[in-house]
């Protein structure tokens, strides 16, 4: 049995890569076939008959969806070939790196000049901004402590001033957001993203006299502008590339700006390329 489900089954398109709007698209059909075929049997054997035809037909797609992630083949495809982008967008949530919907959005603060002002980052001889050498020995050191000590998401808690009750997470695959009070606390793309905030949620309070003055949401943006000047990945210690890369889903291409790890593949910080563009 186990043989015959792992053949059927299609990771590429079922659990965390499993596409919302290919599932919605795909159920939507199989009610409608299902109810098709119930018409057509009672109309020919009775409606008991009739409803126990449509209901194996309704079984059997909904456990192809399951196992495949969708019951017509060429459905992601299709998705991204015919789907508007509003359509998506109804569907997306965390897929598009844009949040249309659910907890407010915090007000946006000058993270680079707050950052640049506390002695954590500098400008650099090639004209770029980087950190500061003291603050990056110190980050490198508590990434190290925090890495051996396996730090966990309610050390998260303390470090944006809420009590842990009031942190919520989703999940998004390997990414997943917090949330509190009504607000985004922070996103991370991975492991690797969540331990760099840990980390200079230790070491900034000794930089920014701000930091008590700052609400939770603010603290977050904070920590997560400052990932984008990373110089080493704090999961593997491999090197971070910084540039525009293409994420595609099974119904969706999207351009995004992302550090990303040059050894573990590891995902630090990403934001939609347009937004940037629209930023500029």
């Amino acid at each position: 049995m186990g043989t015959v489900l792992s053949r059927v089954r299609r990771p590429e398109y079922t659990g965390e890569n499993r596409c919302v709007p290919c599932t919605v698209v795909n159920t939507v059909i199989a009610i409608v076939l299902a109810v098709a075929v119930g018409y057509v049997v009672t109309t020919v054997a009775g409606s008991v008959v009739g409803t126990t035809a449509g209901g194996m037909v309704f079984t059997l797609s909904v456990a192809a969806i399951y196992l495949r992630g969708y019951l017509v083949p060429g459905t992601p495809t299709l998705t991204k070939r015919y789907f508007p982008e509003r359509v998506l967008a109804w569907f997306d949530k965390a897929e598009t790196r844009t949040r249309t919907s659910g907890p407010a959005e915090p007000e946006e603060i000058d993270v680079e000049a707050t950052l640049v002002d506390a002695g954590v980052l500098e400008e650099k001889s090639y004209g770029d901004l980087g950190l500061t050498p003291a603050f990056a020995a110190d980050f490198r050191d508590q990434v190290e402590r925090e890495r051996d000590e396996e730090a966990d998401r309610e050390a998260l808690a303390a470090i944006v001033g809420i009590d842990a009750e009031d942190l919520a997470f989703e999940e998004y695959g390997s990414a997943f957001v917090a949330h509190a009070e009504g607000q985004n606390v922070g996103r991370w793309e991975s492991r690797a993203a969540f331990l760099a905030d840990v980390a200079t949620g230790r070491v900034l309070p000794e930089y920014h006299d701000g930091w008590d003055d700052t609400d939770p949401a603010g603290r977050g943006q904070l920590l997560a502008g400052l990932r984008l000047f990373v110089e080493q990945c704090p999961a593997c210690d491999g090197q971070v590339r910084f540039g525009q890369e293409v994420v595609e889903s099974c119904c969706r291409t999207i351009d995004v700006v992302a550090v990303t790890c040059q050894d573990c593949n590891s995902r630090l910080f990403e934001v939609d390329a347009s937004d940037v563009a629209a930023a500029a």
